[in-house]
Order: structure tokens, then sequence, then C-alpha cells
């Protein structure tokens, strides 16, 4: 379990550390499987990286044993050898550099297979000079020098392992000739030391070779769950842009949109102004009486008609400068209640039409830092949208109140057939209408709540709306309560204490 645990902790660094993926084996990964790409390009990858890596230790661990060597045998055997293990190294080096530089070029792809074979003939070279020591450095009865020897290439074949640990036929290549040429020669001494070292050599042989195995399988899930990754990645980062360019597509619809139905109701506008005034007009009788009495009658229904087009065009206008972020709040006291007065008076005829009961519920001088058009605009349209919507004989409320946290609600409560639950988003939104609307044939465009929604976000404040079917509905403009004006906060607005603009700027900061 403890070298299990090690394997899988060694091959995920391995993977995150020493495994930076190039851009083609990204585009590999994006495009195939791990099964197509070649898995041997990443492994002999490590290899050549950790060969590196140990380029200095493994010369200055090989020139100590030389020289310790030299106490048992003559220099003319020891110095040959140790000029041909070095000359290995620097081949090995050169070669690790060679593979990492063709590696390193954008869309160039090493020969894997030749690379592979290059690398498994230098580490049988190596493994033979190893092997070496073991019959030209061998003085029979010499019990310690072959103890010394023995974990020299111990400690030798444990690098090694290391700079090979993730592609198995290099290990077996390498470390198992070693392994093998280790054990026959100390299976054949006469000396227990030697057996005993000869059945330690074949359990760490057979340890390395186990750990050799599970960190190649590692390192291939390893590899497999990063070509997941990526593929994941590229997937996202496609997925990211289509939104980006649905989003942007979006906004530039909405941009012309608004631009449109400003620059059309603008250029309605006026040729209705002429059709209301000449029905006008024509339904005084100010040119002199009608012969036809139902000549009137049709210059009245053109009035209605043109008044219900101009008051819609205006509306479109309202909600186009909304959405297309050119309408400018200039910051002012508000008397709330007095709006709502304002509003009450301006739709009082409408409401005795249909026998409704506007009622009033707020006490005088609640005052709001905000625009005073905007604000009346919002009474007159949720009041409107009430009297709509309310049955002949029914009573509209509009009050104002104190929330907890120190906010203030707007409010306008009918008895009307309410809203069912699943369409209270819906009717905040530009030109969408309710099934009532729709059953009843209600006059309007669906543009009443989307602009009071709109000029409320503009307030930094929100629209709510309560409903129960059959019982009425609530529509709820909460403000925050920075905007809320009382005492001398609102003196300070209206500039009465401070001439000075700038102190008047300071005393508003500060009060």
């Amino acid at each position: 379990m403890i070298h299990e645990n090690w394997v899988n902790v060694r091959a995920q660094e391995m993977a995150q550390a020493e495994l930076p993926f190039q851009t083609a084996d990204r585009k590999k990964c994006s495009e195939t499987a791990l099964s197509s790409l070649s898995w041997q390009e990443e492994m002999l990858r490590i290899f050549a990286r950790n060969q590196l890596r140990v380029a200095l230790f493994m010369p200055a661990l090989v020139v100590f044993f030389a020289l310790t060597n030299l106490t048992w045998v003559p220099a003319f055997i020891v110095i040959p050898w140790l000029g041909a293990y070095l000359l290995l190294e620097v081949h090995q080096l050169v070669l690790s550099r060679r593979y990492l530089a063709i590696d390193s070029r954008q869309g160039a792809q090493p020969e894997t297979e030749k690379w592979l074979r290059a690398f498994t003939i230098s580490e049988i070279l190596h493994a033979a000079l190893w092997l070496a020591p073991l019959t030209i450095f061998w003085h029979p009865g010499e019990t310690l020098q072959h103890m010394f020897i023995g974990a020299t290439i111990m400690a030798s074949l444990a690098i090694r392992l290391l700079v090979a640990n993730s592609y198995l036929p290099l290990v077996m290549a390498g470390n198992g000739l070693v392994l093998m040429g280790l054990s026959l020669r100390a299976a054949f001494s006469s000396s227990a030391a030697d057996m005993a070292m000869a059945g330690m050599v074949l359990v760490l042989g057979m340890f390395f070779f186990q750990i050799a195995r599970r960190l190649q399988n590692s390192m291939k899930e390893m590899l497999e769950y990063r070509c997941q990754r990526e593929r994941l990645i590229d997937e996202l980062a496609r997925q990211r842009d289509t939104a980006e360019r649905a989003r942007r597509q979006a906004e530039e619809a909405n941009r012309a949109k608004s631009q449109f139905l400003a620059a059309m109701s603008h250029e309605l506008r006026t040729p209705l102004n002429a059709i209301m005034g000449f029905s006008e007009i024509i339904s005084s009788e100010m040119l002199g009486p009608l012969q036809v009495d139902r000549y009137k009658e049709y210059a009245n229904d053109i009035h209605r008609s043109g008044s219900y087009l101009l008051n819609l065009i205006e509306d479109i206008l309202d909600l186009s400068r909304i959405e297309a972020g050119r309408v400018e709040l200039k910051e002012e006291v508000v008397d709330v209640v007095a709006e709502a007065k304002t509003a009450i008076n301006l739709l009082s005829m409408k409401a005795e039409a249909r026998k409704q009961k506007l009622v009033l519920a707020a006490r005088e001088g609640v005052e709001l830092l905000g625009n005073a058009r905007y604000i009346r605009q919002m009474w007159v349209n949720l009041v409107s949208n009430a009297i709509k919507f309310t049955p002949n004989g029914g009573k509209i409320t509009l009050s104002v109140r104190r929330l907890e946290g120190g906010n203030l609600a707007l409010e306008v409560t009918d008895t009307g057939e309410g809203i069912p639950e699943h369409e209270l988003q819906k009717v905040t939104q530009s030109f969408a209408r309710g099934s009532s609307a729709t059953r009843k044939a209600v006059d309007g465009a669906g543009l009443g709540l989307a602009i009071v929604n709109g000029l409320a976000r503009l307030h930094d404040a929100r629209l709510e709306l309560e409903s129960q079917v059959g019982k009425g509905t609530t529509a709820r403009i909460v403000f925050p309560a920075r905007r809320v004006i009382s005492g001398a906060r609102a003196d300070l607005m209206r500039g009465d204490v401070a001439e000075d603009s700038l102190e008047h700027q300071l005393l508003l900061l500060t009060a």
C-alpha cells in the first residue's frame, strides 16, 4: 500500500510539473483520443528531461567509484572504463538535448520509433559498462570490495529508475541487464555475503520493476486525464466564444431596435399631431356646421384613435431611451405624495367613467432624491394600469410607507382579478401582455410596467408585484434608504442653507 501511494503521488507530480503539453499535443488532444496520440513521445520527453537533471550527479558518482576501486584494481583498467563511461554520459546528454530541441519546435514531431531505439541502445551500453566492474574489477575473496561494488551499482540502479521511471522498455533495457548480471555474479560466488547480496538484489529488482510498471500505468492514466482536460478546455473556450458572439449580436440587435423605434416614433408623431388637430377642428365644427352628423362621429373616432397612437408612441420613445441608456437622471428633492396627487388628478376622469374610487393613503412631506417627472410617470403608469384591470366600481389605493432598513415603498393596490403567479415576471417585460389583457382585449401594447421597471432601476430602485387571483394586485416600487430625504438634508438639497455650490456639496456629503 505504501509504495502504491508513492507511485500515484509521483505520477501526479510528473503529470502536473513535467508534462506541460506543447501546442501540437493540445491540438492532438482536442482532435483525437489518447489511443491515437503517441504517448511514447511524452514518456521519452520525461526521460530526456530527467537525464539532464542528473547530468552532474551521475559522473560524480562514477568518478568516486573509479577512484575508490584504485585500491584494488590497477589504474590501466580503471581509467579506460571511467573514460568510456564519461563518453557515454556525454552521448546521452547530447541525445536528450537533441530530442527536446526537436520537440520544442512548433509543428516538428520527433520520429518516435527512431528515438526510442536510440535511447534503448544507449541504456544497453550503460548497463554493459556497469556490468564490466563485476568481471574486470572483481577480486575473489575481497568481500569489502564486493559489497562496495554491489552497493554502488544498486545506487546507480535507483538513480536510473528515477530517470526512466515512467517508461518500462527503458527500465528493462538498462536496469534489467544490470540486475541480472549482479545476481549471477553474486550467486556463483562461494561467499555467504555474496549469496545474501544476490537474494537482496533479486528482491529489490522485483520491487523496482513493480514500481516501474505501476508508474507507467499511472502515467498513461495521467496523460489520458490531461488529454480529456484539454479537450474540455477547448470545448469550453468554443462555447464561451459562441456565447460571447451571441451576446454581442443580441446587444447590437437591441440597439438597432431601440434606434429604429426612436426614429420611427419621431417620424410618426408629426403627422399624428396634424391628424389629431384637424379631426378636433372638424368635430368641434370650428369652420362651420357639418351637413352629416355621422361625419362628426367619425372625426371623434379619428381623434380618439390618434390620441391612443400618440400615447403609444410616447411610451415607445420612453422605452427606447431607457433601453438605449440615454435617459439621464437629474436629481432633485421630490415630494412623492404631491406627485401621487398629480397622478390622481390626471386620471380621475378615467376612473370616474368606470365608477372606480381612487384613494391616497399617505402622510404629507415624504420626499425622495430623484427626478420628479419620472416619479410622476411611474405613479401615472401604475394607476393607469390598475384602472384598466379593475372592474367597474372597484377601488384603487395609492400608499407610501417606510420599510425595514429605511427603504421607502410606493404602492398601488387594486381590487381587480389579479395576475397568475407564472405571469408576474412576464408582465414587466417590453410588449408583454398577460392572459387577462388578451382575453378581455384591454387597450395597450404592454409597455407601462416595462417603463416603470426601467425608471425604477434608474433610481436604484426595484419593481415588485404581488397578486392573488380574484383578489387584486399590488405594484410596489422600493427605493433605497439613501434616497429618502428628511430634515436638514432636504434643506441642503434644496440649497436653502448654503449658497456657494462647493459649500453645498460638502454639506450634502456630511449630512
